[in-house]
């Protein structure tokens, strides 16, 4: 029997497993496409996926083949400076194409041992109490401990599952595509500058080798969302916002989106989760999506492994669930008031206008920023200290940095007085003592996540908090 088989082959289902294998469990990942797709529908990383790579020790790979950018204007496209207190290592959005990301992650997962299967496609799949036994196209009968569905907005996993998926459908699309320009850069460049003063769904931008995204608004919605457009469709809505279609020719892909809006009743049913796109749906705007799922699969990976090793305590899988559905609840909604705010109705207009006056304060920029780039997510641990459900940002320790303790996804004690123990426990959860680090806290309890899950100096606080985190004391 196979421990766990992940539906999906994109950036949720590989980090997912290679999570997995950090803990020495099995897995399975299917795809049911014959190759890796070569669409970029992700640009970049924001900082709390990029620490998320920190932690596990890929972000050289990641800055080797990236670019990095201020973070203003991310917020519906207002201009804005980047906020000065941001608390975070990594202030900068690391602009990566999709495919590379697909491909440093699969590189990492091959090198950890995950097995990957393209052109497998799961079909369907049943469960029991001992596991689930899944079904392929071709006919094929696998049986694993659990499953996880990360495979995309049309997931099968979840349509299988009956999961609800409530939410709006498109009112508002969008045309974008990879394609050749004749128009010079510093045309493209001053187009650009003018036409987002009003319209910011509209542009292209230089991709290298010759090639351009180009992204503008829709005539309207399409009937079929399938079709594609074409070239003439987007070289008309070009001059129909823009003023001019830049000569485009040869397009190497066309696509479209949409700004529907859609969120999963629930995670999880019995032995089967769901991840990334399959779990919430949401208008790219933010760029917030490839990341969204990374971090679904960072909080997943060490709680199932914790069951499929047999430590992990009571609860801690529901936890997936209760920690990730609100964070998804809140992307999907800064989302709608980003796709409102691109609108050129009066009303949106005035919106927007007032909406920029209030991110001059820097405390309200510094608030938006966070939510786009995940660092300001705080789980509900219960009351507590305000580091409490907080992921802790990388500090200098006597050994290095924290981010680079944390790279074998274990737990750890980060102890300033050296005057508590994780006696039992070691095999989770490491201890480190050192006074000289940056904390105004005697102690903190990290989660393999990275999140804290305790703060103080009692002993018996902290095996109460390692109980509920991590088991029965071995």
């Amino acid at each position: 029997m196979i421990d766990v088989i992940v539906a999906g082959c994109g950036p949720t289902g590989l980090m997912l497993a290679c999570e997995l294998r950090l803990h020495g469990v099995g897995v399975l990942v299917l795809e049911k496409e014959a190759a890796p797709t070569k669409v970029v529908r992700s640009l970049g990383i924001h900082a709390r996926t990029i620490e998320i790579m920190d932690q596990r020790g890929l972000l050289e790979r990641f800055l080797a083949l990236g670019k990095q950018y201020p973070l203003g204007g991310f917020f519906a496209g207002i201009q804005k400076p980047a906020p000065e207190r941001l608390d975070t290592s990594h202030p900068y959005v690391l602009s990566i194409p999709q495919p590379i990301t697909d491909r440093l992650l699969t590189e990492h997962a091959i090198d950890v041992g995950v097995d990957i299967r393209h052109n497998h496609e799961l079909v369907g799949f049943s469960q029991d109490d001992e596991g689930v036994a899944v079904e392929l196209g071709d006919g094929t009968q696998l049986r694993s401990r659990f499953l996880v569905g990360a495979d995309g907005g049309r997931s099968t996993v979840r349509n299988v599952l009956g999961v609800d998926f409530p939410g709006e459908p498109t009112r508002v699309d969008t045309l974008l595509g990879e394609m050749e320009l004749t128009a010079s850069l510093d045309t493209v460049m001053a187009v650009n500058e003018e036409v987002r003063k009003t319209q910011v769904r509209c542009g292209a931008m230089p991709l290298g080798d010759g090639l351009y995204r180009v992204v503008v608004p829709a005539a309207g919605v399409a009937a079929d969302r399938s079709v594609p457009p074409t070239l003439d469709e987007i070289k008309e809505q070009l001059r129909a916002n823009a003023g001019t279609d830049f000569g485009a020719h040869s397009p190497r892909w066309l696509s479209r989106f949409g700004d529907v809006t859609r969120l999963a009743e629930h995670y999880r049913v019995g032995r089967v989760f769901l991840a990334g796109d399959a779990a919430h749906i949401h208008p790219p705007i933010g760029g917030q999506g490839l990341n969204l799922g990374i971090q679904d699969a960072f909080n997943l990976g060490w709680k199932l492994a914790a069951e499929v090793r047999g430590w992990a305590p009571e609860g801690l899988l529901d936890s997936y669930e209760t920690e990730r559905h609100p964070v998804a609840a809140s992307v999907l909604d800064n989302t709608r008031v980003q796709m409102l705010l691109t609108s050129l109705e009066p009303g949106a207009q005035a919106v927007r206008r007032l909406m920029a006056e209030l991110m001059d304060f820097d405390n309200v920029s510094q608030f938006l920023t966070e939510k786009i780039i995940a660092i300001g997510v705080r789980y509900d641990f219960g009351a507590g200290h305000e580091l409490l459900g907080r992921r802790m940002r990388d500090v200098e320790v006597a050994n290095g940095r924290l981010y680079e303790l944390m790279r074998a996804g274990r737990g750890l004690l980060l102890d300033r007085a050296g005057q508590l123990s994780v006696a039992g426990y070691a095999d989770r959860v490491d201890h480190i003592v050192d006074g000289s680090v940056e904390l105004d806290v005697p102690a903190v309890l990290l989660r393999p996540d990275g999140h804290v899950a305790w703060v103080g100096d009692d002993q018996q606080d902290l095996r109460t908090q390692l109980n509920r985190w991590f088991g029965v004391a071995s």
